[in-house]
């Protein structure tokens, strides 16, 4: 997949959760965590895209994995809590479990591109 497209899912991601997160009556701190390492998994993909080095790239990839997996503790807590309903939380799982899948093969893919090019020099 194409990083811009990566971008575009990431981005997409982002205000979908803001848009959840403007329904959402108090709490305002885990309002505030939700909002932060969802945007941060778009926030880390888009500095990636400018990378300085491929181990830089890798870097900020694993950072928006992290955020990934932070991002799904949030939306089950918020469900569980009952302040947002599985039912309007399941398409954001959905797009985090895809995201974190593309980042999953994304990671991989450098990770193998970076052992084979120490290879062969």
């Amino acid at each position: 997949m194409s990083e811009s497209k990566l971008k575009d899912l990431s981005m997409e991601f982002s205000v979908n959760v803001l848009k959840m997160c403007e329904k959402i009556k108090g709490h305002s701190s885990l309002v505030n965590q939700l909002e932060r390492s969802a945007t941060s998994v778009g926030a880390n993909i888009h500095e990636a895209i400018y990378a300085h080095s491929r181990a830089d790239f890798i870097a900020k990839l694993q950072i928006a994995l992290k955020e990934c997996h932070e991002t799904t503790y949030w939306l089950e807590l918020f469900v569980k809590a009952g302040f947002a309903d599985r039912d309007e939380v399941k398409p954001l799982y959905n797009q985090c479990g895809t995201i974190r899948r593309i980042l999953i093969a994304s990671i991989n893919t450098s990770k193998a591109n970076a052992d084979n090019h120490k290879q062969s020099n």
